[in-house]
């Protein structure tokens, strides 16, 4: 006879079973993953624990500001970025370099354990900490406090940094950047962010007043604008209870500016964006689509992620088979939908190509969107890319207990900043089990309608500027050529035989 203790489990293992095959309904809203904690002060601040013990005895600890250059008054352009910076050039607890040397003493490196970021929209401070010492822990959170309300600001120390700055200006942080930092006033033609690139202008930089920046941070470093990330190897109680000790001391201002959102106009003609840097070491053509911000909040709106995610995989797989060819159009070529900013995004079309070969490049991406656009893709491409989906995600939720801190905390970040849903890799794996299989060619398809358009478009062209490179006639050229072709239907040439007629003994 089973005892009433082994009734009682077979029972409960039979409802979680029934709850975990239960449909999901489309309007339900996706949760919060239950193993994150989330919080929120009295004075506004949010935060999100997470115990995790990849890597061992570490953890991450960020502070999130949801402030960059798109805040900057006129005289402010480059001190969303100077004010990082200042970050570690003294504090309430750390005068001027004891910051750095406090860092490096327990041997934190800059880069991999040390890091900060200044965006257009947001400026992020990473810190990864060992978790073997109370006192170290405590520290950590010491300074991303310090950094959340008491910069000092000595202007010996602004006027040192002034320097630091400046060449970082002039340097641009390599070809890429020099170039990127060109086409971003094309990109964003009409909108604020067009005038507010993070790196400022020299002539600011050189001559702006130690009240300038000082208002800079009095304004937009608040606790409303502010999220405290802790994940790794500790005890989630007693991270939750240090940082309500050490941030719900934090006032912000009496009368708060209010935090605009900034949207980028829409542009009828195509824009051209070329840029040539002596130290760049390849020519890449790209094709921008802009389009507004998707964030999935409900059920429904999540099966739409799974659709961009099947389209994605499935016209990357048709360009990938275009390096087959005996003289390939492109040295390598890859399409994706990404953010811009935070109230921009933006699907793109990339080709490394020749020198000699930015036409010919951009030619075959546009052939094969255009390809897409008129006859879509085929059942068995859809049927490869749904298998190789949820592969995917089987392999992340099997491998669910090996992901590192630093993958939550961005992730994490994203949501707080922009409302990036975070219900774990259990729940999201279960959608996918229950709606990859039921999405339909249909509903893939008409995402490249909607993607590529003739509006919001912008051509990219990046290259060393020994190249001789195609003019905005040339290639909008290339354009009209794709349009006045005759296409055919995509060949499905692929076999599903096996590989081996008989598979070995091992």
């Amino acid at each position: 006879m089973r005892s009433l203790t082994a009734l009682f489990l077979i029972v409960a293992s039979a409802l979680a079973v029934s709850a975990q095959d239960q449909k999901l309904s489309p309007s339900t809203v996706l949760p919060v993953d239950p193993k994150i904690t989330v919080g929120h002060l009295d004075n506004g601040l949010s935060y999100f624990i997470r115990k995790n013990e990849k890597p061992e005895h570490r953890a991450q600890l960020w502070l999130v500001v949801n402030a960059g250059s798109i805040l900057e008054d006129e005289d402010q352009q480059g001190l969303a970025h100077f004010t990082e910076h200042m970050a570690f050039n003294g504090t309430k607890h750390f005068a001027k370099q004891d910051l750095v040397n406090y860092l490096e003493s327990i041997g934190m490196k800059f880069g991999p354990e040390v890091n900060a970021y200044t965006s257009f929209d947001e400026t992020v401070f990473m810190l990864q900490v060992p978790t073997d010492s109370m006192e170290t822990m405590e520290k950590g959170l010491l300074i991303l406090e310090d950094w959340a309300h008491n910069l000092s600001f000595d202007d010996e120390e602004i006027d040192k940094e002034r320097g630091v700055v400046i060449e970082e200006w002039r340097l641009g942080r390599g070809a890429d950047m020099r170039m990127l930092n060109k086409q971003l006033p094309v990109i964003f033609k009409g909108s604020r962010y067009a005038d507010r690139l993070p790196i400022g202008k020299k002539e600011i930089l050189d001559t702006f007043h130690y009240a300038t920046v000082k208002r800079f941070y009095h304004d937009w470093y608040r606790p409303d604008l502010m999220a405290v990330i802790a994940v790794g190897d500790f005890d989630k109680d007693w991270m939750e209870q240090r940082i309500r000790e050490h941030f719900s001391g934090i006032r912000g201002p009496e009368d708060p500016r209010p935090r605009k959102a900034y949207g980028v106009p829409d542009n009828m003609e195509t824009l051209f964006a070329i840029a040539t840097d002596p130290e760049a070491t390849y020519t890449i053509v790209s094709v921008y689509y802009k389009s507004k911000p998707f964030e999935a909040t409900t059920v429904g709106e999540y099966r739409v992620l799974l659709q961009e995610q099947l389209l994605s995989r499935m016209f990357n797989q048709r360009l990938y088979e275009l390096l087959n060819q005996p003289e390939p159009p492109f040295l390598v070529s890859y399409a994706g939908k990404s953010d811009l900013v935070r109230t921009e995004s933006v699907y793109t079309l990339n080709a490394a190509v020749k020198e000699d070969g930015i036409e010919k490049g951009l030619e075959a991406l546009l052939t094969e969107a255009q390809r897409v656009r008129e006859f879509g893709f085929t059942d068995a491409e859809l049927e490869r890319a749904r298998a190789k989906i949820l592969r995917q995600y089987e392999q992340a939720y099997q491998e669910r207990d090996k992901s590192e801190s630093n993958s939550f905390a961005s992730e994490y970040s994203r949501h707080f900043l922009k409302g990036e849903c975070i219900p774990g890799i259990e729940y999201e794996y279960r959608m996918a089990e229950q709606m990859v299989p039921e999405i339909g060619l249909p509903e893939v398809n008409h995402l490249m309608e909607e993607w590529i358009t003739e509006e919001n478009r912008v051509v990219l062209l990046n290259a060393p500027d020994r190249a001789e490179i195609p003019d905005k006639s040339d290639l909008l050229a290339v354009f009209d050529k794709v349009e006045g072709k005759d296409l055919s239907a995509y060949a499905d040439e692929f076999s599903d035989q096996p590989l081996v007629d008989k598979v070995p003994a091992p």
